[in-house]
C-alpha cells in the first residue's frame, strides 16, 4: 500500500501534464487565430481563418475539462486550493471561453459581423491572458497554511511576473496560431502569417528569456529545484536545445516551408513543458504541497486510472482521425466580398 501511495500520485501527475500540453497544443493554435483575426483587413480573411477552426476547436477544449476533473479526482485538495487561489484568473479565462464560443456562432447567422468579428478576437485574447496569469501565479507560489488551505488575498496572483507570463502565453499562442496557419492557408494570407510567426517567435523567445532568468532569481523554490543533482544538467542543457529549436523554427520560416514550422513549434512547447514540469515536481500546489500530500485514497487513484485508460485512446483517436479528415486547405471559395 505505501509503494502505491508513492507510486499512484506520480501517474496522475503525468496524466495531468499530458492533458495540460495536449489542451495548450490544440486549443493554443485555436487561441492564436482568434488573436490573429483581430488583425485580419477584410472579412474574406477572417473567413478563412474562422473556417480553419470551424471543425476542430470543439474537441480541443475537451482535454482542458479532462484535466480539470482528473484534477479534482486525483488530488482534490489542490482541486480547491488552487481554484480558490487563482479565482479571478480563472473567471477571466472562462469568460473568454464565453464570449469567443457565442461569437463564433452567432457569427454566421449575423448580418454584420464587424461586433461578433471582434468579440471572437477579443475572447481568445482574454481567455489566453486569463491563463498566462495562472501560470505566473503558480510559479510564483500558493500561500497555504499547514492543512494546504489558501491563505493568501484575492490579488496574490497579480505581479510583474504574472504579466509577462500572461504575454509570453498569449505570443507563444500567437506563434503555433502563425504555423498553423501557414499550413492551413496559401497566397497572400499564408505569407502575411510567415511574417506573424518570425515577429512571435522573437517576441515568444524574449520572454522565456526574462521568464528562465529571473525565477530562480526571485522564487528559492525554483532556485533550490534548478541547482539540484541531477537535475542541475538537465536545465544546463534545455535552454540549448531551445536555441536550437529557434534556430530550425526561423529557418523553415526563412524558407517558406509549410509543414516544418508547425513541428518545431511542437517541440518548443514539448520542451516548455519538460522545465516546467521539473521545476514544479513534485508539488502540486507550489511551493509546499506535494502529490503526495494532496493525492486522493489509492483505491480512487486506481478506478479513476481504469476509467482513463479507456477514454484516452478514443479521445486520441478521435482527435487524429478529425484532424485527418479535415487536413486539407481553406481556401477562398465562399467568402468573396
Amino acid at each position: 500500500m505505501e509503494t502505491l501511495r508513492y507510486f499512484l500520485p506520480q501517474v496522475w501527475f503525468v496524466i495531468l501534464a499530458l492533458f495540460l500540453f495536449l489542451y495548450v497544443m490544440l486549443d493554443g493554435f485555436d487561441l492564436g487565430v482568434g488573436i490573429l483575426s483581430l488583425t485580419s483587413d477584410d472579412e474574406e480573411r477572417r473567413g478563412i481563418l474562422m473556417t480553419s477552426l470551424s471543425n476542430i476547436w470543439d474537441a480541443n477544449e475537451t482535454w482542458l475539462v479532462l484535466m480539470g476533473g482528473g484534477l479534482f479526482g486525483a488530488f482534490p485538495l489542490a482541486y480547491g486550493t488552487i481554484l480558490n487561489a487563482l479565482y479571478i484568473p480563472i473567471f477571466i479565462m472562462i469568460f473568454g471561453f464565453i464570449f469567443r464560443a457565442v461569437a463564433f456562432e452567432f457569427r454566421e447567422q449575423a448580418n454584420r459581423k464587424l461586433f461578433w468579428n471582434v468579440a471572437f478576437g477579443a475572447g481568445s485574447f482574454v481567455a489566453a491572458l486569463g491563463q498566462g496569469f495562472a501560470l505566473g501565479a503558480v510559479l510564483k507560489g500558493i500561500s497555504v497554511d499547514e492543512a494546504g488551505h489558501f491563505i493568501g488575498s484575492t490579488w496574490d496572483w497579480l505581479s510583474w511576473q504574472s504579466v509577462v507570463a500572461a504575454l509570453t502565453l498569449i505570443q507563444g499562442y500567437v506563434l503555433i496560431g502563425s504555423t498553423y496557419l501557414i499550413w492551413k492557408t496559401e497566397g497572400e494570407l499564408q505569407e502575411t502569417h510567415y511574417r506573424t510567426a518570425q515577429i512571435a517567435a522573437w517576441t515568444t523567445l524574449l520572454g522565456a528569456i526574462v521568464i528562465t532568468i529571473t525565477t530562480p532569481i526571485f522564487y528559492e523554490s525554483a532556485r533550490s529545484r534548478l541547482f539540484q543533482q541531477p537535475l542541475v544538467y538537465i536545465f544546463a542543457v534545455i535552454p540549448v536545445v531551445g536555441v536550437f529549436l529557434i534556430f530550425q523554427l526561423l529557418k523553415s520560416l526563412r524558407l517558406r516551408q509549410e509543414r516544418a514550422p508547425f513541428i518545431w513549434t511542437i517541440f518548443l512547447f514539448v520542451l516548455s513543458f519538460i522545465g516546467l514540469g521539473l521545476i514544479v515536481f513534485p508539488y502540486i500546489i507550489p511551493p509546499q504541497i506535494t502529490i503526495y500530500e494532496a493525492a486522493a485514497d489509492p483505491s480512487s487513484l486506481v478506478i479513476m486510472i481504469i476509467f482513463i485508460g479507456f477514454l484516452i485512446p478514443v479521445m486520441l483517436f478521435y482527435n487524429l482521425y478529425q484532424y485527418i479528415v479535415f487536413r486539407g486547405k481553406v481556401t477562398s471559395d465562399g467568402y468573396s466580398d
